[in-house]
């Protein structure tokens, strides 16, 4: 079996990569000098990007970890997400959600790991 990797903008490490029926991957906002709202949409629609380019999507995400970097920000990171993921629970991973430290102005990072059809 091959894994895929799809290569980000960072050396040294992949944007997304997959192995038989899972996907795992990462992102953040492009523009970082956006506020925490603005940055969460832009990492969501990543994760949903790249998410497609390796045949899955978000509602098939088994398993979230987001990294925020002020917790007084995450009723509004919340809010954008449930958004995000829609009303069916059957579409709702498990999440972790914890505050760190994130370099320069980014705000949130989210990693998941999603099921997809078998190649």
């Amino acid at each position: 079996m091959v894994i895929e990797r799809q290569r980000g903008r960072y050396i040294g490490r992949n944007k997304s990569t997959a192995y038989q029926d899972l996907v795992w991957t990462v992102a953040t906002a492009a523009d970082t000098q956006l506020n925490i709202a603005e940055q969460t949409q832009q990492t969501l629609a990543t994760i949903e990007q790249n998410l497609a380019e390796l045949g899955s999507d978000k509602t098939r995400i088994v398993s979230a970890q987001v990294y925020i970097s002020d917790m007084k920000n995450k009723p509004v990171m919340d809010q954008l997400w449930c958004d995000w993921l829609g009303d069916d629970p059957q579409h709702w991973p498990q999440r972790a959600c914890v505050g760190v430290a994130l370099e320069g102005d980014v705000l949130i990072e989210i990693t998941v790991t999603a099921v997809r059809e078998q190649h």
